[in-house]
Protein backbone atom coordinates (compact mmCIF):
# COMPACT_ATOMS: atom_id res chain seq x y z
CA UNK A 1 0.00 0.00 0.00
CA UNK A 2 1.29 3.62 -0.65
CA UNK A 3 2.54 5.26 1.97
CA UNK A 4 0.71 9.15 1.49
CA UNK A 5 -0.29 11.92 3.18
CA UNK A 6 -4.14 11.43 3.10
CA UNK A 7 -6.38 13.41 1.22
CA UNK A 8 -9.32 15.46 2.32
CA UNK A 9 -12.58 13.85 0.81
CA UNK A 10 -12.99 17.44 -1.34
CA UNK A 11 -9.32 17.06 -2.48
CA UNK A 12 -9.58 13.64 -3.46
CA UNK A 13 -12.63 14.07 -5.08
CA UNK A 14 -10.84 16.81 -7.52
CA UNK A 15 -7.59 14.80 -7.51
CA UNK A 16 -10.37 12.06 -8.77
CA UNK A 17 -12.03 13.60 -11.17
CA UNK A 18 -9.65 16.03 -12.66
CA UNK A 19 -6.08 14.00 -12.28
CA UNK A 20 -7.78 10.75 -13.24
CA UNK A 21 -6.16 9.29 -10.13
CA UNK A 22 -8.06 5.76 -8.93
CA UNK A 23 -7.05 5.80 -5.18
CA UNK A 24 -6.81 1.69 -5.32
CA UNK A 25 -4.78 1.65 -8.15
CA UNK A 26 -2.13 4.13 -6.96
CA UNK A 27 0.26 1.62 -5.68
CA UNK A 28 0.20 -0.14 -9.10
CA UNK A 29 1.12 3.04 -10.78
CA UNK A 30 3.52 4.31 -8.67
CA UNK A 31 5.53 0.80 -9.34
CA UNK A 32 5.28 0.98 -12.73
CA UNK A 33 7.58 4.07 -12.51
CA UNK A 34 9.65 3.20 -9.97
CA UNK A 35 10.37 0.22 -12.40
CA UNK A 36 11.10 2.68 -14.89
CA UNK A 37 13.28 4.71 -12.81
CA UNK A 38 15.49 1.34 -12.04
CA UNK A 39 15.72 0.75 -15.85
CA UNK A 40 17.40 4.34 -16.21
CA UNK A 41 20.95 3.87 -15.86
CA UNK A 42 21.55 8.21 -16.61
CA UNK A 43 18.93 8.96 -13.98
CA UNK A 44 19.06 9.08 -9.79
CA UNK A 45 15.50 9.68 -8.47
CA UNK A 46 13.91 10.16 -5.36
CA UNK A 47 11.57 6.81 -5.05
CA UNK A 48 9.43 7.81 -2.41
CA UNK A 49 5.77 7.42 -2.76
CA UNK A 50 4.81 11.27 -1.36
CA UNK A 51 7.38 12.54 -4.31
CA UNK A 52 6.51 10.35 -7.24
CA UNK A 53 2.52 10.40 -6.38
CA UNK A 54 2.66 13.99 -7.39
CA UNK A 55 4.50 13.59 -11.19
CA UNK A 56 1.45 11.09 -11.79
CA UNK A 57 -1.24 14.05 -10.48
CA UNK A 58 0.65 16.91 -12.21
CA UNK A 59 0.52 14.50 -15.62
CA UNK A 60 -3.25 13.58 -14.80
CA UNK A 61 -1.87 9.84 -14.76
CA UNK A 62 -0.10 9.60 -18.06
CA UNK A 63 2.53 7.60 -16.81
CA UNK A 64 4.26 8.43 -20.56
CA UNK A 65 4.22 12.07 -19.18
CA UNK A 66 5.41 11.56 -15.67
CA UNK A 67 8.58 10.13 -16.72
CA UNK A 68 9.49 12.73 -19.55
CA UNK A 69 8.94 15.03 -16.16
CA UNK A 70 11.05 13.06 -13.83
CA UNK A 71 14.01 12.97 -16.50
CA UNK A 72 13.78 17.22 -17.40
CA UNK A 73 13.44 18.01 -13.49
CA UNK A 74 16.64 15.73 -12.35
CA UNK A 75 18.13 17.04 -15.85
CA UNK A 76 17.57 20.80 -14.62
CA UNK A 77 18.73 19.97 -11.33
CA UNK A 78 22.49 18.73 -12.81
CA UNK A 79 22.78 20.84 -15.81
CA UNK A 80 21.95 24.39 -13.26
CA UNK A 81 22.48 23.25 -9.36
CA UNK A 82 23.37 26.41 -8.52
CA UNK A 83 19.69 27.73 -9.38
CA UNK A 84 17.93 24.50 -8.96
CA UNK A 85 19.37 22.12 -6.21
CA UNK A 86 19.47 23.65 -3.23
CA UNK A 87 21.90 21.04 -0.90
CA UNK A 88 22.41 23.21 2.26
CA UNK A 89 19.78 25.53 4.21
CA UNK A 90 21.84 26.73 6.55
CA UNK A 91 24.35 28.38 4.01
CA UNK A 92 23.66 32.03 5.34
CA UNK A 93 23.89 33.58 1.90
CA UNK A 94 20.46 31.10 1.23
CA UNK A 95 18.90 32.41 4.34
CA UNK A 96 19.86 35.89 3.29
CA UNK A 97 18.41 35.49 0.13
CA UNK A 98 15.19 34.10 1.72
CA UNK A 99 14.83 36.99 4.27
CA UNK A 100 14.81 39.57 1.14
CA UNK A 101 11.28 37.86 0.45
CA UNK A 102 11.18 37.91 -3.28
CA UNK A 103 8.80 34.61 -3.15
CA UNK A 104 6.70 33.23 -0.73
CA UNK A 105 4.00 30.65 -0.58
CA UNK A 106 0.82 32.33 1.20
CA UNK A 107 -0.78 30.68 4.04
CA UNK A 108 -4.57 30.52 2.66
CA UNK A 109 -5.06 28.91 -0.13
CA UNK A 110 -7.96 30.31 -2.57
CA UNK A 111 -11.04 29.71 -0.78
CA UNK A 112 -10.18 27.47 1.69
CA UNK A 113 -9.54 24.56 -0.50
CA UNK A 114 -8.18 25.28 -3.55
CA UNK A 115 -4.76 26.78 -5.24
CA UNK A 116 -2.28 27.77 -3.64
CA UNK A 117 -0.93 31.59 -4.12
CA UNK A 118 2.40 32.17 -4.67
CA UNK A 119 4.14 35.70 -4.77
CA UNK A 120 6.91 36.87 -6.44
CA UNK A 121 8.90 40.26 -5.77
CA UNK A 122 11.70 42.05 -7.85
CA UNK A 123 12.62 43.08 -4.60
CA UNK A 124 15.96 42.69 -4.12
CA UNK A 125 20.30 44.12 -4.66
CA UNK A 126 21.21 43.61 -7.89
CA UNK A 127 24.52 44.79 -6.82
CA UNK A 128 24.56 42.05 -4.12
CA UNK A 129 23.05 39.01 -6.33
CA UNK A 130 21.77 37.95 -9.51
CA UNK A 131 18.65 36.60 -10.49
CA UNK A 132 19.62 32.88 -10.66
CA UNK A 133 20.21 33.46 -6.58
CA UNK A 134 16.77 34.46 -6.34
CA UNK A 135 15.70 31.39 -8.00
CA UNK A 136 17.29 28.69 -6.18
CA UNK A 137 15.18 29.84 -2.87
CA UNK A 138 12.62 30.37 -4.87
CA UNK A 139 12.62 26.65 -6.48
CA UNK A 140 13.28 25.07 -3.42
CA UNK A 141 10.19 26.86 -2.16
CA UNK A 142 8.60 24.57 -4.73
CA UNK A 143 10.60 21.63 -4.17
CA UNK A 144 8.88 21.52 -0.50
CA UNK A 145 5.26 22.41 -2.18
CA UNK A 146 5.83 18.48 -4.19
CA UNK A 147 6.11 16.88 -1.28
CA UNK A 148 3.73 18.71 1.40
CA UNK A 149 1.17 21.13 0.06
CA UNK A 150 -2.04 19.12 -0.56
CA UNK A 151 -3.78 22.22 -1.76
CA UNK A 152 -0.75 23.06 -4.35
CA UNK A 153 -0.42 19.54 -5.65
CA UNK A 154 -4.35 19.12 -6.67
CA UNK A 155 -5.86 22.29 -7.05
CA UNK A 156 -2.26 23.83 -8.71
CA UNK A 157 -0.48 27.77 -8.01
CA UNK A 158 -1.74 30.98 -8.59
CA UNK A 159 1.42 32.98 -9.30
CA UNK A 160 1.37 36.91 -7.94
CA UNK A 161 4.62 38.73 -9.69
CA UNK A 162 5.11 41.79 -8.67
CA UNK A 163 7.04 44.47 -10.47
CA UNK A 164 6.75 47.58 -8.28
CA UNK A 165 10.32 47.17 -7.39
CA UNK A 166 11.99 46.44 -11.16
CA UNK A 167 14.12 48.25 -12.44
CA UNK A 168 16.35 48.43 -15.77
CA UNK A 169 18.79 46.29 -13.76
CA UNK A 170 16.65 43.70 -12.80
CA UNK A 171 15.30 42.83 -16.37
CA UNK A 172 18.66 42.66 -17.98
CA UNK A 173 19.88 39.94 -15.52
CA UNK A 174 16.56 38.21 -16.84
CA UNK A 175 18.44 36.93 -20.35
CA UNK A 176 16.55 34.86 -23.28
CA UNK A 177 18.60 32.07 -22.01
CA UNK A 178 17.65 32.80 -18.10
CA UNK A 179 13.72 33.07 -19.23
CA UNK A 180 14.16 29.72 -20.78
CA UNK A 181 15.28 28.00 -18.01
CA UNK A 182 12.37 29.45 -15.80
CA UNK A 183 9.65 28.52 -18.43
CA UNK A 184 11.59 24.84 -18.92
CA UNK A 185 11.14 24.21 -15.17
CA UNK A 186 7.56 25.59 -14.78
CA UNK A 187 6.06 23.70 -18.23
CA UNK A 188 8.37 20.53 -18.55
CA UNK A 189 9.08 19.93 -15.51
CA UNK A 190 7.23 20.83 -12.45
CA UNK A 191 4.87 18.41 -11.85
CA UNK A 192 2.02 21.60 -10.35
CA UNK A 193 -0.95 22.75 -12.17
CA UNK A 194 -0.27 26.40 -13.21
CA UNK A 195 -4.11 27.75 -13.00
CA UNK A 196 -3.57 31.49 -13.19
CA UNK A 197 -0.66 34.17 -13.05
CA UNK A 198 -1.27 37.93 -12.35
CA UNK A 199 1.82 40.62 -13.02
CA UNK A 200 0.84 43.28 -11.01
CA UNK A 201 2.13 46.79 -10.37
CA UNK A 202 3.47 46.87 -14.15
CA UNK A 203 4.81 49.89 -15.97
CA UNK A 204 4.92 50.43 -19.69
CA UNK A 205 8.48 49.74 -19.59
CA UNK A 206 7.84 46.08 -18.39
CA UNK A 207 6.26 45.50 -22.02
CA UNK A 208 9.93 44.98 -23.64
CA UNK A 209 10.49 42.63 -20.96
CA UNK A 210 7.22 40.77 -21.49
CA UNK A 211 7.90 40.63 -25.25
CA UNK A 212 11.58 38.41 -24.87
CA UNK A 213 9.70 36.07 -21.89
CA UNK A 214 6.05 35.74 -22.35
CA UNK A 215 6.11 34.32 -25.76
CA UNK A 216 8.79 31.52 -24.20
CA UNK A 217 4.82 30.32 -22.39
CA UNK A 218 2.75 27.48 -24.22
CA UNK A 219 -0.40 29.10 -25.99
CA UNK A 220 -2.32 27.85 -22.77
CA UNK A 221 -0.56 29.31 -19.62
CA UNK A 222 -0.28 32.99 -22.00
CA UNK A 223 -4.31 32.60 -22.03
CA UNK A 224 -3.95 32.33 -18.31
CA UNK A 225 -1.80 35.31 -17.75
CA UNK A 226 -2.98 38.71 -16.64
CA UNK A 227 -1.39 41.78 -16.71
CA UNK A 228 -2.30 44.91 -14.36
CA UNK A 229 -0.99 48.01 -13.39
CA UNK A 230 -1.80 49.27 -9.75
CA UNK A 231 -5.25 49.40 -9.59
CA UNK A 232 -6.25 45.99 -8.10
CA UNK A 233 -9.98 46.12 -7.91
CA UNK A 234 -9.92 43.75 -11.17
CA UNK A 235 -7.40 41.71 -8.83
CA UNK A 236 -9.77 41.62 -5.71
CA UNK A 237 -12.99 40.05 -7.80
CA UNK A 238 -10.61 36.82 -8.57
CA UNK A 239 -8.24 37.28 -5.31
CA UNK A 240 -10.41 38.04 -2.55
CA UNK A 241 -8.78 40.46 0.03
CA UNK A 242 -8.63 37.74 2.35
CA UNK A 243 -6.13 35.62 0.53
CA UNK A 244 -3.37 38.07 -0.05
CA UNK A 245 -1.28 39.88 2.68
CA UNK A 246 -1.50 43.66 4.10
CA UNK A 247 1.03 45.09 1.27
CA UNK A 248 -1.51 44.13 -1.11
CA UNK A 249 -5.02 46.04 0.97
CA UNK A 250 -5.34 41.73 2.12
CA UNK A 251 -6.37 40.63 5.40
CA UNK A 252 -3.31 38.50 6.32
CA UNK A 253 -0.20 39.70 8.24
CA UNK A 254 2.46 41.18 6.27
CA UNK A 255 4.96 39.50 3.97
CA UNK A 256 7.69 40.41 6.15
CA UNK A 257 5.88 38.51 9.09
CA UNK A 258 5.21 35.53 6.71
CA UNK A 259 8.41 35.54 5.62
CA UNK A 260 9.77 34.95 9.34
CA UNK A 261 6.46 32.31 10.23
CA UNK A 262 7.72 30.23 7.57
CA UNK A 263 11.50 30.60 7.96
CA UNK A 264 11.33 27.62 10.35
CA UNK A 265 9.94 24.80 7.49
CA UNK A 266 14.00 25.10 6.16
CA UNK A 267 14.58 24.01 9.57
CA UNK A 268 11.82 21.15 9.40
CA UNK A 269 13.52 19.74 5.86
CA UNK A 270 17.06 20.17 6.41
CA UNK A 271 18.05 16.21 5.58
CA UNK A 272 15.46 16.24 2.57
CA UNK A 273 17.63 19.15 1.17
CA UNK A 274 20.80 17.16 1.48
CA UNK A 275 19.93 14.34 0.04
CA UNK A 276 19.16 16.65 -2.85
CA UNK A 277 23.53 15.91 -3.11
CA UNK A 278 22.66 12.05 -4.36
CA UNK A 279 19.88 12.89 -7.33
CA UNK A 280 20.46 13.94 -10.61
CA UNK A 281 21.48 12.94 -13.99
CA UNK A 282 24.57 11.65 -15.70
CA UNK A 283 24.51 12.24 -19.79
CA UNK A 284 27.51 9.96 -20.62
CA UNK A 285 25.16 6.89 -19.17
CA UNK A 286 21.79 7.88 -20.92
CA UNK A 287 20.62 4.98 -23.74
CA UNK A 288 19.80 6.92 -26.88
CA UNK A 289 19.75 10.32 -27.95
CA UNK A 290 20.94 12.46 -25.21
CA UNK A 291 18.27 14.89 -23.58
CA UNK A 292 18.86 18.47 -25.30
CA UNK A 293 18.05 20.53 -22.35
CA UNK A 294 18.61 23.76 -24.46
CA UNK A 295 16.64 22.72 -27.32
CA UNK A 296 13.20 22.53 -24.93
CA UNK A 297 12.04 25.99 -26.11
CA UNK A 298 12.41 28.41 -28.83
CA UNK A 299 10.48 31.61 -29.21
CA UNK A 300 7.25 30.84 -31.25
CA UNK A 301 4.21 33.07 -31.50
CA UNK A 302 3.17 36.28 -31.43
CA UNK A 303 3.35 39.16 -29.13
CA UNK A 304 0.04 40.39 -28.06
CA UNK A 305 -0.23 43.77 -27.01
CA UNK A 306 -0.94 43.67 -23.67
CA UNK A 307 -2.96 46.48 -22.06
CA UNK A 308 -1.45 47.70 -18.55
CA UNK A 309 -3.44 50.00 -16.16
Amino acid sequence: MASLVPLSAELQTVSNEELGEVPSRISEDLEALRQWLRLQPHLEARYDDQFLVQFLRGCKYSLERAKEKIDVYFSLKSKYPEMMNLTNVDDPKFRDIYRLACCLMLPKPLNGTGARIVVFRFDYPVSKYNIGEILQATLAMHELLIVNDPYACINGLIYLVDYGSATASHFLQMTPNFCKIVVSYMEKSMPLRIKSLYYIKTATAAQQFFRIFIPFFSEKIQKRLHVMGHNFDELYKDLPRQYLPKDYGGELPSILELVDEYEKTWDDYREFFKANANYGTNEKLRRGKPLDIDGLFGVGGSFRKLNVD
